[in-house]
């Protein structure tokens, strides 16, 4: 799989058609949707260009089955609704054999019915909240137990009991906290306080007020967007440094550190599978192919690597099954293998999540991460944390549906 990988993104870089194969067939439409304007464009954009690279990389050494992979390209503009809408399109009007693509979990929410009703696949990139499964997504992100339950264990190992929640008001945060009460109750930790914040709000006084006050031996972070910057700087001038009362952070990476102050958030954890400054050969690789192709100063953060990793997964399906065809596809892609920049990768045929690594970084000043704790092999995927019966996490989300109006989008936002 390493020679897979370093041969698509050596083609690339010379400019060769690869391996002698001659390209002669129709091409293979796949659907890329993520957001191009809006409030996510900027960091949804990225993995955007990594999905796009290695279809690059694939039609580099002669395409799929003597065909070229044809990417077509649409805008969920940040908006679930036209997520849904632009999915439906490419999967009716443009009938792309796959669609590569969704950030939020309020997107994939909308992703979900859509690809089960025309029996299609999805490939989605992003680490999330769990609580959820179907045969027509292939989630190459992180479920809770390869993300946040390590991450826990991992502060209790430290001796941080006293946890404070505070998080953006959208679902991620409203279910990953429910994850994490669950956990620390079942290893005797004390949630000293729980908070929410607008998404995108600058006014964290309060948060920063509830942090003096309740002096809890962590904080648990899954702000998202712009709070961070506001979040972080506000601890630093009210004194809270890491050495302190440190935070670990679940939705915060290396492209969202470029707008920050690094001063305000170095010293500070974060919980993911892929970091930029993984230093193995394939991950080397990747990166100078990356920076290369769209510039020296662009970084890799956890889902555009994800992203990257899905296609050459889709690929080997493909290549597997001898077919582009949605249904025979979807049956190749469960058990296929791939050793990516982030490691080896495998998905479990049972649940369509990948078995993936966990590493815990600590934030320097130069807005990259170094790498303090990790599993040290991959960890298979559990998306239902086994703190609860499943009927109880899945009456847990359905009750938040319903108290925010049959929508996956709390209203007061």
């Amino acid at each position: 799989m390493r020679l897979r990988l370093m041969a698509a993104v050596l083609a690339v870089l010379l400019g060769s058609t690869g391996c002698g194969k001659v390209v002669t067939g129709e091409p293979i439409k796949v659907g890329v949707l993520f957001s191009l304007r809006g409030a996510m464009a900027p960091i949804e954009t990225s993995v955007k260009d990594a999905t796009l690279m290695a279809i690059e990389e694939i039609n580099a050494r002669g395409g799929l089955l003597g065909r070229r992979v044809e990417p077509v390209i649409a805008d969920g503009k940040s908006d679930w609704t036209t997520y849904a809408a632009e999915a439906e399109r490419l999967i009716k009007t443009e009938n792309v054999s796959v669609v590569f693509g969704g950030w939020t979990s309020e997107s994939r929410k909308a992703l979900k019915p859509l690809f089960e009703k025309y029996n299609h696949l999805l490939i989605y990139p992003v680490q999330y909240e769990g609580l959820e499964q179907s045969p027509n997504i292939v989630y190459t992100g992180a479920a809770p137990n390869q993300q946040i339950i390590p991450a826990v264990k991992w502060c209790f190992d430290k001796g941080w009991k006293r946890l404070l929640l505070v998080g953006s008001d959208y679902l991620f945060s409203h279910a990953v906290h429910e994850i994490i009460k669950a956990q620390a109750n079942a290893l005797g930790g004390e949630i000293v306080g729980e908070d929410y914040l607008f998404p995108g709000t600058q006014d964290v006084a309060n948060v920063i007020q509830q942090v003096l006050a309740l002096k809890p031996d962590v904080i648990l972070n899954t702000l998202t967007g712009d709070t961070n910057g506001a979040f972080f700087r506000e601890l630093r001038r009210a004194g809270v440094t890491p050495d302190r009362i440190p935070t670990l952070s679940f939705s915060l990476g290396e492209q969202e550190l470029i707008g920050m102050d690094p001063k305000t958030v170095a010293g500070n954890f974060g919980s993911r599978n892929y970091f930029q400054s993984i230093l193995s050969e394939e991950n080397k690789t990747f990166v100078s192919a990356f920076k290369g192709k769209y510039g020296k100063d662009r970084v890799i953060d956890d889902p555009v690597e994800a992203g990257y990793l899905g296609v050459y997964l889709w690929a080997q399906a493909v290549e597997d099954a001898g077919t582009a065809d949605v249904n025979d596809v979807r049956k190749a892609i469960r058990g296929q293998s791939f050793s990516a920049p982030e490691g080896i990768v495998y998905v479990d045929p049972e649940t369509q999540h990948i078995w993936k690594t966990v590493r815990i970084g600590v934030i320097k000043e130069d807005g990259q991460f170094s790498i303090v704790w990790t599993s040290g092999k991959p960890v298979r995927p559990v998306p239902y944390p086994l703190t609860k019966l499943k009927a109880e996490w899945e009456k847990f989300m359905e009750d938040l549906y319903q108290s925010w109006g049959q929508k996956w989008a709390n209203p007061r936002r």
